[in-house]
């Protein structure tokens, strides 16, 4: 045991100092606390000797400590009230905190809170609209994710990543896609009323007062009553100008604002394998788009009806799918110009069915359905091209051709020196091989065209050119 207490700590601490000459300490019970004390002084008479005043009077040496006494440099003030504590020990170093006195009238110096709201700056006004714009798109995208959800949508990611669009699927105005979006506002359905019901087909506008070129055997046996559905669905009510049977071309006309006629073409200049469209309404089926190539020219047709008018034309055939209500419609070249009007198909079925495409259809020349279209606008009524004579049948003999059966006094054969018998073999390079040859091929042209005709009597072959004219019906 040592001779000193540490009361702040619990444990011991070396004993103060003792002045030179003083005695021992005495053993024995502690000293009653403030035994050793200095007096106190009376009320009134003044501080006691030794200890502090208000007027900054002197201190009393209490020892000092390693482990922090006053006078130590981690001095801890932590008995502010030391001196009114009766049971201190007067050994024990500590630190008394006495309260300065503030001033009487001086006002203290203010002080600012650093945690009160001060008045906004330009960078939170700017905040402000940021962080809301923010949070509204978040929870507006929390929305739409769950009502997609919650409606199926969400359910599956469908289809790859995007990649870019292939040339093909561009629709250059070139393309298929490109020739029909520009065509088919120039496409109508044809309706005529009948003793047997309502005939339908297909037509095209042909000029902006609204005449509309058809077939005639769309237009046959009607009461004079038709009507044409546009490509956005609306109607209006049609007149029939006037048709010609042997050509199967009609005309019709509607009374309608902007109409859009189409571009034609030059029937004369296609080759066999060109792309062409066909476009109608093939089993009421509007709007219908079929592509192919021309298979052949000059393909001569006789066509009609038992009892009806007998049609010749010499025929484009095209792989164009090609069913019943296209009959009318434009077949359109790669550029979009109408090159002929679809009349007809052949097929496999027997008398009395129902007839479908295979890959065989045909179509008039645009060239030929101009000229009758035009006669019919200027006179009501179609001229026919002719030669002035008449062949009988194949020779059956080697090398072919058509017997001059007849010719007409004064007729354009006849002033070109052809005679009866002789054999036509071409006209304008065209071979003959059947009678319908002759007359389709013919009326190809234009009354007063000039073609050439190879033709072989006897033995001898000879060319001459023959002027055509018009039928005087």
């Amino acid at each position: 045991m040592t001779d000193g207490w540490d009361w702040r700590r619990g444990g011991e601490t070396p004993a103060p100092a003792r002045p030179p000459g003083a005695g021992a300490p005495s053993v024995g019970p502690p000293t009653m606390p403030g035994a050793d004390r200095p007096p106190l002084a009376p009320p009134g008479s003044g501080p006691a000797p030794g200890w502090p005043t208000s007027s900054g009077g002197p201190t009393p040496a209490w020892p000092t400590s390693a482990s922090g006494g006053p006078g130590s440099a981690d001095a801890s003030a932590w008995w502010s009230d030391a001196l009114a504590d009766p049971w201190r020990d007067p050994a024990a170093p500590t630190a008394v905190v006495v309260p300065g006195v503030v001033a009487p009238g001086a006002e203290p110096e203010p002080v600012t809170d650093p945690d009160a709201p001060g008045r906004p700056t330009l960078r939170h006004l700017l905040l402000i609209p940021v962080i809301t714009a923010l949070l509204a798109g978040t929870l507006g995208g929390a929305l739409g994710y769950a009502f997609a959800v919650r409606g199926g949508a969400g359910a599956a990611v469908l289809g790859g990543a995007p990649a870019e669009v292939p040339a093909l699927a561009q629709r250059k105005p070139e393309s298929l896609a490109g020739v029909a979006e520009r065509v088919l506002p120039s496409v109508v359905t044809v309706r005529v009323s009948s003793l047997g019901g309502t005939s339908e087909g297909s037509g095209f506008i042909a000029t902006t007062d609204g005449h509309v070129i058809t077939n005639d055997h769309v237009v046959a046996g009607g009461t004079g009553k038709a009507s044409v559905v546009f490509n956005d669905g609306s109607t209006a009510p049609a007149t029939i100008v006037g048709q010609d049977a042997e050509s199967d071309i009609a005309v019709i006309k509607v009374s309608r604002p902007g109409l859009r006629p189409v571009e034609f073409g030059d029937s004369d200049a296609l080759a066999v394998g060109d792309p062409v469209l066909a476009i109608g309404s093939p089993l009421s089926l509007a709007n219908t788009v079929t592509a192919g190539i021309v298979s052949a020219l000059d393909r001569t047709m006789q066509a009609g009806e038992p009892g009806g008018p007998v049609r010749y034309y010499a025929a484009i055939q095209t792989d164009a799918a090609v069913n019943h209500g296209n009959s009318g419609g434009p077949l359109v070249d790669g550029a979009g110009r109408v090159v002929g009007v679809n009349s007809t198909i052949k097929s496999l079925v027997a008398e009395g069915q129902e007839a479908g495409n295979i890959g065989l259809a045909f179509a008039i020349p645009i060239n030929q359905a101009k000229r009758v279209t035009q006669d019919i606008i200027g006179t009501g009524k179609a001229r026919r091209t002719v030669i002035g004579a008449r062949a009988d049948g194949p020779t059956g003999v080697v090398g072919g051709g058509l017997r001059l059966a007849e010719v007409e006094p004064s007729g354009p054969a006849d002033g070109a020196g052809l005679k009866v018998g002789d054999v036509i073999l071409k006209i304008n390079g065209r071979p003959m091989t059947e009678p319908t040859d002759l007359t389709a091929l013919v009326r190809k042209f234009a009354p007063g065209s000039i073609v050439t005709v190879e033709y072989r009597r006897g033995s001898a072959r000879q060319n001459t050119s023959v002027t055509l004219a018009a039928d005087a019906k």
